[in-house]
């Protein structure tokens, strides 16, 4: 019986590690409010403005790469709440 346990347990923790814990928040648009992206992207990110501008000029853009399902989350609904959008990844 210990030996069905370990057996059991080994694809339980292959999923486990195959679960995505690291997500990147890709700004798609702006909508007719790109100037107060840019401001929630400079928030965001701590970029300068002109860093920022050209971030969001340049979308599809990563606003932030490699953080987890909820910053992930609060980063779009930063976004979304002022007529940009985005996807995560």
């Amino acid at each position: 019986a210990p030996v069905a346990m370990v057996a059991a347990g080994g694809p339980a923790q292959a999923a486990q590690v195959e679960e995505k814990t690291e997500f990147d928040a890709i700004l798609t648009g702006f909508g007719d409010q790109k100037i107060q992206v840019i401001k929630v992207v400079r928030a965001i990110t701590g970029l300068g403005l002109k860093e920022a501008k050209d971030l969001v000029d340049g979308v599809p853009k990563p606003i932030k790469e490699a953080v987890s399902k909820d910053e992930a989350a609060d980063i779009k609904k930063k976004i979304e709440d002022v007529g940009g959008t985005v996807e995560i990844k």
